[in-house]
């Protein structure tokens, strides 16, 4: 998820462990202190981003990695909890600091796995990147309701309302992750049961929802040499799922499959990738972020000679939608408007 976000769900938890109630015979710390560790702690699993791993494909694949991890996170909230209690002289609370710390941590790669990027959580034990992909990686409804219970809770300087405002902020946003998971389910079965009836044999289905919602979902269906993007909004009715059909160029992998950022890349986005030609280069493009045409992570892997000439390093060549065009198409097909996509 966004920093912001981050931040704000790492603040909210630290004052609801560090002031929503008191262990018996502890001293109550001012609603400030777990507020300002919990943003910077839940930041500290995104400073991996200026870790440089060579080329800006294994920056993609190795962001979220062991910075990410439940084991190592879990590792540094002791030491990270101790230095915090003795900082404020609260050395009596630490175990209940602990607790906040660890929270304010593991919380981030958690929420990070909701997303589809792909998320390390279970690093050392196995290099598996997990991703829901039932939420955006900015979602103001999840985000609001975190700032502002928050907020009042910081400026109402942890008075009973301000952090009830901040318990109802939590459940807010927890209820929202869990709603963008039933959401998913639901257009998820709408979608294969469409794509039965259109005859497509998919052997993977992808929904993800679109930008800053999750009333308007994008279905990526795999079929061989094809994939198939569809869109569907929660207020499309009983109206069938209308998919437009891509060529994943295949016919690229042999002169391509030697090239180490191509496999990795194709193993990153679990299946969800094509390979295409843009003028002399050849490209690999991840198809789970962005729609077609534009996506955030595509790579120019090689040039095309007599054969693929490998780039060293790889040329990242990832795009954004044109938002002037982008966004009312985004607003009037959530509506359920029945508008193709802007291509």
């Amino acid at each position: 998820m966004d920093s912001l976000s981050q931040i704000a769900l790492g603040a909210s938890v630290g004052i609801a462990v560090m002031c929503g109630s008191r262990a018996a015979g502890s001293r109550r710390t001012a609603v400030w202190k777990p507020a300002l560790w919990g943003a910077v702690c839940g930041t500290l699993p995104d400073l991996d981003v200026f870790v440089d791993h060579g080329d800006a494909i294994r920056n993609m694949v190795l962001h979220r990695s062991e910075s990410h991890a439940l084991f190592w996170l879990s590792v540094l909230s002791l030491p990270l909890a101790a230095l915090i209690a003795r900082l404020h002289g609260e050395w009596a609370s630490w175990r209940r600091w602990w607790l906040a710390v660890w929270l304010m941590l593991v919380t981030h790669p958690l929420l990070d796995a909701m997303t589809v990027y792909g998320t390390r959580l279970l690093l050392p034990f196995t290099d598996q990147p997990y991703g829901v992909g039932s939420i955006f990686i900015i979602d103001p409804l999840y985000t609001v309701p975190l700032l502002v219970g928050g907020l009042w809770a910081l400026f109402a300087r942890g008075s009973a309302a301000g952090l009830k405002a901040n318990a109802a902020g939590l459940v807010l946003s927890t209820a929202y992750l869990a709603w963008s998971a039933l959401a998913q389910a639901h257009v998820e079965r709408i979608a294969r049961e469409s794509l039965q009836a259109q005859g497509v044999k998919a052997t993977q289905v992808l929904v993800t929802p679109t930008a800053f919602n999750t009333v308007l979902w994008r279905v990526v269906a795999i079929e061989g040499d094809r994939y198939h993007e569809g869109f569907r909004s929660l207020l499309d009715g009983a109206r069938p799922m209308q998919f437009d059909a891509f060529l994943r160029g295949l016919s690229l992998m042999p002169a391509l499959q030697p090239i180490e950022g191509v496999q990795r890349v194709a193993d990153f986005s679990r299946g969800y990738f094509k390979l295409h030609e843009e003028g002399a280069r050849l490209v690999i493009t991840d198809l789970r972020m962005g729609q077609e045409p534009t996506y955030t992570f595509s790579f120019a892997v090689a040039e095309r000679h007599s054969q693929a000439a490998p780039l060293q390093p790889p040329v990242a060549q990832g795009r954004r939608p044109d938002p002037q065009r982008a966004l009312p198409w985004l607003w009037r097909r959530a509506l359920g408007e029945p508008l193709p996509p802007p291509r």
